[in-house]
């Protein structure tokens, strides 16, 4: 069973910065994709950051230059370095991982690579 724990979350004032941890039980991450996504009060859930196996890395525009996500394969564990940080980046922040066909649940199709494991969430919230 595959399991996603997120780390991290908290509170900062905007132009701070926080990093996110996700540790991955049940999953191999040497195969397949990785990614964090966040999801605002009334906003549908959006990609911030997703990563290949080959460590190819993929942002948002909206945090392109800003955030850099990682992952240890030995350590089974994700992270996102999240600098600079604006009030509009304040939201849930969830850790996923791809899944070759969604089987229920929620699935997220970015870029053709399907995300259908998801971790519990961890708040970020920037102030002004």
């Amino acid at each position: 069973q595959v399991q996603l724990v997120e780390s991290g979350g908290g509170s900062v004032q905007a132009g701070g910065s926080l990093r996110l941890s996700c540790a991955a039980s049940g999953y191999t991450y040497s195969t397949y994709s990785m990614g964090w996504f966040r999801q605002a009060p009334g906003k549908e859930r959006e990609g911030v950051a997703k990563i290949r196996s080959d460590g190819t890395a993929t942002y948002a525009d909206s945090v392109k230059g800003r955030f850099t996500i990682s992952q240890d394969n030995a350590k089974n564990t994700l992270d996102l370095q999240m600098n600079s940080l604006k009030p509009e980046d304040t939201a849930m922040y969830y850790c996923a991982a791809e899944r070759t066909l969604c089987r229920g649940g929620y699935c997220y199709n970015w870029g053709g690579v399907l995300f259908n494991y998801w971790g519990q969430g961890t708040q970020v919230t920037v102030s002004s």
